[in-house]
This record gives C-alpha cells, sequence and structure tokens, in this order.
C-alpha cells in the first residue's frame, strides 16, 4: 500500500432508468439531460484537478460523466468497474421484484442469473489493488452499487457494509488514508471538499 494515492469517486449522471428505480446493470443507457448537467457540475466542483489516472467503467453512462466533467489525466476503461450484473432483475424496480420476494434487497437477496455480493466484492478488490499502485490524484468514474462496494473494500469491510452507503447520481465522494489507515475522507456530496 502506498499511502499516496488520493481517489474521488464520481458516480454517473442521471439516466431515464435511474430516474425510474430501475436497476440499470450492464444495459448500456446513456445519460438523461438532467444527468448532463449534473455531470458537468460535478466536474466543476472538481475544479482544475490535473489526476494521474482516471479510471472509467466502460458502460456509456460513465464513459459520458467522466467526459462531461472534463476530468483531466489518462483515461483508463477499466472492465472491473461496471455495476453490479443484475441478471434477470435486469430493468427492474425494487418493488417489482418484491412483488415475487417480499422484503428483497440486492444485499441479501441476491440475483437470478447475475453475480453474486461476493462476486462484486472480488471486483472491487481488483480495483482497490490497481489504485494502490498508482500515486497522486486518481479519479474513478462508475456506477452506485459498485462504488459503495468499493468504498466498503478499500477501508477492510466485508461486502454487505455497502449498504450503508447511500449515493446519489452524480455525487462526489473521496477515498485516502488518515494515519496510513484506509478512509472515507468525503460521501455522497455535491461538492468536492
Amino acid at each position: 500500500m502506498s499511502g499516496h494515492v488520493r481517489v474521488v469517486l464520481l458516480r454517473h449522471g442521471q439516466t431515464e432508468w435511474s430516474r425510474a428505480g430501475r436497476h440499470t446493470g450492464r444495459s448500456d443507457v446513456p445519460l438523461d439531460e438532467g444527468g448532463r448537467r449534473d455531470a458537468r457540475t460535478a466536474g466543476a466542483a472538481v475544479g482544475g484537478v490535473e489526476f494521474t489516472r482516471v479510471l472509467v467503467s466502460p458502460l456509456l453512462r460513465a464513459r459520458e460523466t467522466a467526459e462531461l466533467a472534463g476530468l483531466r489525466g489518462p483515461v483508463e476503461l477499466c472492465d472491473d468497474l461496471m455495476e453490479w450484473d443484475y441478471g434477470e432483475y435486469e430493468g427492474r424496480t425494487t418493488a417489482e421484484i418484491r412483488a415475487d420476494r417480499p422484503g428483497w434487497t440486492i444485499w441479501n437477496g441476491g440475483v437470478i442469473g447475475g453475480e453474486t455480493l461476493e462476486e462484486v466484492g472480488r471486483r472491487a478488490d481488483r480495483v482497490v489493488a490497481r489504485l494502490r499502485e498508482l500515486e497522486g490524484d486518481v479519479a474513478v468514474v462508475a456506477h452506485g452499487h459498485m462504488l459503495r462496494v468499493l468504498a466498503a473494500r478499500w477501508c477492510g469491510l466485508e461486502p454487505e457494509v455497502a449498504r450503508s452507503l447511500s449515493l446519489l447520481p452524480a455525487t462526489i465522494s473521496r477515498l485516502g488514508y488518515e494515519h496510513g489507515t484506509p478512509t472515507i475522507t468525503l460521501w455522497n456530496s455535491r461538492c468536492a471538499e
């Protein structure tokens, strides 16, 4: 662990599906107009930082967010940052899923034909390992559930802890260190400080 990397997390902006509460995993939906506006605003909040690396999920909504935010630095698409594969629950709302599975949540109910929480956690671990190889300021642009699990794993916590880390579209979070201990230094903010 280098201890010299500071990580800015940026959740992608709103899409038509996220606005409707539909689970959007691997479907490649674009930002809606509000999402494009919010991505620009988030970029302005981050301000002229020159990142040593900008890691971005290859899904369109994350790539659009990174571009519209104007994040400066070498961009690296990272498959491990893709959103949770929701399998048969892709495109469905929590209410629709609960009609068949009362009390269901993604955190304790799993998905049919998609990824387990443990598999998402292993992908997050690979991203954490990559981040700890880097120095300076690094930006990560990805998705709500994935970034929540990533933050938990950054701190050495079990992936289930991510259920307690609410994350809105186009918000900024920061990961860093305090006295050598990995910490969340900012969470779910509309400003960078």
